[in-house]
């Protein structure tokens, strides 16, 4: 009995000393980044790399990051990107916990607590970077402390003596001597309107002042004379930071607007089609990867990687924009008193050739006052009287009678033989078509081909005609040819020749 349970306990103790031993060997083979993020803070992205003094010596393009553990990520990203740029180089320059809202702590020996106005001033002297980033709020959604306003002390000023002469001082002198009034503090300590209060956060007195730290920032980050670039916050997971954080956003927009520097906006990135917080979604490379940690504030590689794509894309516009040729400027042209004056010293008549010709503007009205094309006749044709009526008094023309556009009601009978249409139907002065005097009836000219034959016809005699008998059966051959042959249709076939078909 003793013997098998000590053998248990010998196998569950084997159990135990092999699970240990494979978790420590999943840990060592586990990446640096995930490790790293298994036993520290999410706050804390990957610490960078250890700096080769040569490649130090490469970098001609500092980026400094400024701001908070949002910051931190954004440096890591931004190294993941200029991973194979060795003249691009990434300043970290954030504080975990900082933020605008700046407190006195006596106590910040490591200095975790920066006041960001004169903090980033003093770096950016030292460093003289390329370009300045900042990226910062997370910490600071939440109850403000200001100081009330201080009341200025008020005091009882002496007037001056008056001056006088020496009989007014003389008899001034026998008179007994009056004590003078020496001046009173109302109140030697400051007044307070009952200490420090507090703003909450998200109102409009919170924002006052939150608004005048953010324009100092700016104008510290100013001072560089680089590009400068304001990130804004990422969408973070829960309801209450799906408000907060667009609060703050808005307020950073507004500001950089206002100084002039860029804002880039990051919300888009990692959101959902409907604009909702998501853990995963499209990578850099397109593919569909995790971008934020379990904690749904900070990034995982791809999401940090993405994050920093958003600030890769407006720095090389920037380069790409300080890479491009500049215009040369056109030298002046000489002066005429030079030009005269070499002419005098060389030979007769020599002068400078000018740099360009007159300048002629695009948009000059013409000077002619003639429309014609140049070796174009000069002479107007006369205005028709039924074109001016027509295309330019856009008045219509009333059709002749019996024509198929003669709408007149009721029918107008056709125009007799021989006579002009349009004049019948036009009260405009024109000339009909009158036919020849020697023949009115044909209308053909007197002496023509035309006319002798008509003459000649009408001077035959009249032939009588004669009637010929049609059997039947022509008759009804030739009823094909009359208009009313296919209304003769039976239901199922039709008589032609006597025939049912």
């Amino acid at each position: 009995m003793a013997r098998g349970t000590c053998l248990r306990f010998l196998v569950a103790t084997a159990m135990l000393v092999a699970e240990a031993v494979l978790a420590m060997s999943l840990l060592a083979l586990a990446p640096e980044p995930a490790s790293t993020q298994f036993f520290d803070d999410y706050s804390k992205a990957p610490a960078p790399k250890k700096a080769d003094p040569k490649a130090e010596a490469a970098v001609t393009t500092a980026i400094m990051v400024f701001g908070d553990s949002m910051a931190d990520w954004l440096g890591y990203g931004l190294e993941l990107a200029y991973a194979e740029s060795p003249e691009i180089g990434i300043l970290r320059k954030h504080r975990t916990n900082s933020g605008l809202i700046h407190t006195d702590d006596r106590n910040d020996a490591h200095g975790e607590y920066p006041d960001w106005p004169k903090t980033a001033r003093e770096m950016i002297a030292s460093q003289k970077p390329k370009f300045v980033l900042m990226m910062i709020g997370l910490n600071d959604r939440k109850q403000m402390r200001e100081a009330a306003q201080v009341a200025p002390a008020s005091r009882v000023v002496k007037p001056a003596p008056q001056p006088a002469d020496n009989a007014a001082l003389d008899l001034d002198r026998s008179a007994p001597e009056k004590p003078t009034e020496t001046p009173t503090t109302m109140s030697s300590e400051p007044a307070t309107s009952g200490g420090n209060r507090t703003l909450e956060f998200r109102t409009h007195a919170w924002s006052e002042p939150y608004i005048r730290r953010i324009d100092e920032t700016i104008a510290s980050l100013k001072t560089s004379g680089v590009p400068v670039f304001w990130v804004g916050l990422p969408p973070l997971r829960g309801p209450k930071s799906a408000a907060d954080i667009p609060f703050l956003n808005d307020l950073y927009r507004s500001r950089a607007d206002k100084a002039g520097i860029i804002y880039i906006d990051v919300w888009d990135g990692f959101t959902d089609e409907d604009g909702h917080y998501t853990q995963s979604g499209p990578d850099v490379e397109g593919q569909t990867r995790r971008l934020r940690t379990s904690d749904g504030v900070y990034f995982t590689q791809a999401g940090a990687r993405k994050l920093a794509h958003y600030l890769e894309r407006e720095i090389q516009r920037w380069v790409n924009a300080q890479a491009a040729p500049v215009a040369i400027l056109i030298p002046e042209e000489p002066k005429p008193e030079a030009s005269a004056r070499a002419g005098q010293g060389g030979q007769a008549g020599s002068h400078a050739r000018p740099l360009f010709g007159l300048t002629v503007p695009l948009i000059a009205e013409r000077v002619t006052e003639s429309d014609e094309l140049l070796g174009g006749d000069a002479r107007q044709p006369a205005a028709d009287a039924l074109v001016t009526k027509v295309l330019v008094m856009g008045e219509a023309v009333e059709a002749p009678a019996g024509r198929a556009d003669d709408f007149a009601w009721p029918r107008r009978g056709i125009a007799p033989v021989g006579t002009d249409p349009v004049v019948a139907t036009t009260d405009l002065p024109m000339t009909s078509m009158v036919a020849s005097r020697d023949d009115t009836t044909t209308g053909f000219a007197a002496g023509s081909p035309s006319a002798k034959v008509a003459s000649a016809q009408s001077t035959k005699p009249a032939v009588p005609r004669r009637t010929v008998r049609r059997s039947p059966a022509y008759a009804e051959a030739q009823s094909i040819y009359r208009p009313d042959y296919y209304r003769r249709f039976q239901p199922f076939g039709f008589q032609l020749f006597g025939a049912h078909w």
